[in-house]
């Protein structure tokens, strides 16, 4: 069975956590993963690029010289897309990037990555802390004690965990995301994978199934 190593609240190891069978050792499927980065990365899209095509351009109708006599090449109109300042032939128009993924896809990839970094021993889980405040500094001196400074971290907090994931949330290289909104691009774009027990269990709750 896949074990993680666990820590206390200051980043001391304290013993080893086994991890859900299901979640953490399936096999690695790699179109799933494919397909679920793509269509991540399709949604943060804003699809707002555009440019205008000549027949959107605020320019004269007037012809630029005469037709003969000239030595230049006939020319009509400023708008053509074969003049410097011309319109943009077949160019890019605002337009949904969005694409559809069914849920078994997306749960597949996210089982595919947790087993990944489980696999690798990338798993570290935290005991639930007691923070009556946000306290950057005390969250900054347990990821150092874990020995986990310089690396990118997705530090996945239970969804009441509110304090902690304000005093997580503003530290270099760490992605702070609630159990329930995790997937398999915050886990694979990270180096390893910090979790509280709370968000443990959680995650065992929500994607277990």
């Amino acid at each position: 069975m896949a074990t993680a190593k666990r820590f206390n609240e200051s980043g001391e190891s304290a013993s080893t956590v086994e991890l859900s069978e299901g979640l953490f050792e399936a096999e690695v499927h790699q179109q799933a993963l494919y397909e679920t980065v793509k269509s991540y990365l399709a949604h943060q899209r804003q699809g707002t690029a555009k440019t205008k095509e000549r027949g959107e351009l605020a320019y004269a109708n007037a012809k630029l010289f005469r037709q003969k006599g000239t030595g230049r090449a006939r020319a009509g109109s400023l708008r053509s897309p074969l003049r410097a300042g011309g319109g943009t032939t077949f160019g890019p128009k605002p337009r949904d990037h969005r694409t559809n993924l069914n849920r078994k896809t997306r749960q597949l990839a996210l089982r595919s990555a947790l087993s990944d970094r489980a696999k690798l021993g990338e798993i570290y889980v935290v005991e639930n802390p007691n923070l009556d405040a946000p306290k950057t500094k005390a969250a900054a001196a347990m990821l150092r004690n874990m020995g986990l400074v310089g690396r990118t971290v997705c530090f996945v907090t239970a969804d009441e965990d509110k304090m902690l994931f304000k005093s997580i949330r503003n530290l270099k290289g760490v992605d702070v995301v609630p159990a329930y909104q995790l997937n398999a691009y915050k886990v694979l774009r990270s180096d390893c994978l910090v979790m509280t027990e709370g968000a443990l269990q959680r995650v065992e709750e929500v994607f277990g199934s």
